[in-house]
Order: C-alpha cells, then structure tokens, then sequence
C-alpha cells in the first residue's frame, strides 16, 4: 500500500487511558511526523508501555483518539501488516527453532519478506536449526527484530528491547534496528531508559513522566530552543519574558538553569550554553516529578524513578 507521506505517523488528542483508579495516561496530544526514529523515554511506571500498546491496538483508550499511519490501531488485517512490534524481554518462542519462527512469520504475514528475513538471519550468525530457548539474550533480540521488520512494516516500534543486553550486543541491536529503518524506509518508535541509546539513534524525541507528554519534538529543534544558563546565584532571580525556566540548581556561588527559549540573548548577568540531551531530559522529569534536576540517573545513563 503506497505511504501517504502527509499523514503524520501518530496522532494523538486528548487520549487517555485508565485502569480502575490509576490513570497511565492523561490528557496526551502528540502529532509525529513520518520518517522519524522516536526515542519515547520517561521513569518506570510514566506510560510509555501503555502508549505503545495503544499505538499497537492491544488495548484501547478510556477517552481521545489516537490515529497510527492514518487510520485507527489494528483497524484491519491490512493496517496490523503495516506495523511491527517487538515487546518487553524481545519475546520469542523457546521450543522452536530459529527457521520455524521464519516460517510461522511468512504464514502469519502476506506482505512476508522470506529473502530478506534468510539475509538478516545469515548476517548475525543464527543457526536456523538452533530452538530459541537456546539463543543469547542478544540472539534473541536479532531475531524478534527480524520477525518484525520482514513484515516489511512502515512503522516499527520497541518497547525497551534492549534494557537488559549487554553493551556489545545493545550495540549489535540499535545497528541492525537502523539499518532495517533505512532499508524499510519505515518510521520506528524507542522506548528506553538509557538516554545514550536514544541519543545515538533517535532524531525525535517523546519525553513522558506522570502519565503527561513534557515534551516532544525534533531532537535538533529542541536542543536549539533550550539553553544551560550560568550565573552568579541571584542573577536569574530576575528573568526576561518569555524565559521558560524547566530547571535549576545551586551552589553558594552560582546558578545553573536549563530553559527554554527560542531567541534567547546572552545577558551580562549570566553565561548561555548549549545544552545536551540528557541534560534537557532531566530536567524536564525532574521538573514533573517536583525534584531537583540532575538526580535521576544511574552512572550507566539510565534513567530511574
């Protein structure tokens, strides 16, 4: 089926989701365009797993609407082919064996890929006689993202899949995930704690903390629209119009700010910089979470409540 390229790759307004008295999402409107690779991050228990199993149609919304590729999730056996999904631990069948998932995957799926799922299987070394129960946790990974990027889908989307590998085979993950991107031409939607594997390869991000959108957006656009401002402590006491302060810290001597401001201009009062991404990240969490910025992350780059 042709891609309408107007047609963002998700849209959400107002959507909502409720289990009995805890609200996993509130109120969240979202418009990301096609051709993006999304990191969606956020602390344990924000809603990312939640959102992405809508996005899937795996449960529905309490309230607000949410479109996928132009149409609602799962509307039909069509619009399932169009999207792939790999789950939490890369799920894959233990009992069997690397070929017969293949072939459950070519007759499950009619837009099934077979040369390019036999070419990816080759190139990361599984042996198509070996049962799953027996694969590494990264073997694994390779080949849930094979079964889900032979569908030949536009939209690929990963619920942390790579959380519990080792940094070599991470690595081996996020190389192969963008190389289906680019040979798919296809959309993909990240979710992950660590900020490094968003960074490395995401060029839109979703940050998502006590179930609300914080912030969303090109990765280049948001890091030209905020800044780390220095200052003697005091001097940011007095702030411009316009000046969206999202967090800051102190020392007896000075002030550090990260904000937000399109067309800022330096004052003498205080130093601007440029800020990274991690760095925009936590403060935006921090701030949801009526914290400090700066004291949510593991020495890794992992985020945590």
């Amino acid at each position: 089926m042709p891609q309408d390229v107007s047609e963002p790759v998700l849209r959400a307004e107002g959507l909502t989701k409720r289990y009995d008295r805890h609200t996993a999402l509130t109120d969240c409107d979202l418009t990301i365009p096609r051709g993006r690779v999304i990191g969606l991050v956020g602390p344990n228990g924000a809603g990312k797993s939640t959102l992405l199993q809508l996005a899937c149609g795996l449960i529905a919304p309490t309230s607000g609407t949410l479109r996928v590729l132009g149409a609602p999730p799962a509307a039909d056996a069509a619009h399932l082919a169009r999207v792939g999904f790999v789950a939490q631990d890369t799920p894959v069948y233990g009992s069997f064996t690397v070929a017969e998932h293949l072939r459950m995957g070519a007759r499950l799926n009619p837009t099934w890929d077979g040369s390019l799922a036999d070419r990816r299987i080759a190139q990361v070394g599984l042996d198509p006689a070996q049962k799953a129960g027996g694969l590494s946790g990264g073997q694994r990974a390779q080949l849930a993202l094979t079964m889900a990027a032979a569908k030949r889908p536009e939209l690929l989307i990963f619920d942390e899949p790579a959380a519990a590998l080792d940094p070599l085979a991470r690595n081996g993950f996020l190389r192969n995930l963008m190389e289906f991107v680019s040979e798919l031409e296809a959309s993909a939607i990240l979710s992950s704690h660590l900020l490094g594997d968003v960074e490395l390869v995401c060029d839109h991000l979703i940050v998502l903390c006590a179930s609300r959108v914080q912030i969303a957006g090109d990765v280049a656009d948001l890091l030209a629209d905020h800044h780390r401002l220095v200052a003697p402590r005091g001097a940011l006491d007095q702030r411009p119009p316009g000046l969206d302060v999202i967090g800051i810290e102190h020392t007896d001597r000075y002030s550090r700010a990260v904000v937000r401001a399109p067309r800022l201009r330096p004052e003498t009062a205080w130093t601007v910089e440029p800020v990274r991404l991690e760095e925009l990240v936590l403060a935006y969490m921090s701030r949801a979470a009526g914290m400090p910025a700066g004291r949510t992350v593991t020495a890794a780059g992992e985020v945590v409540r």
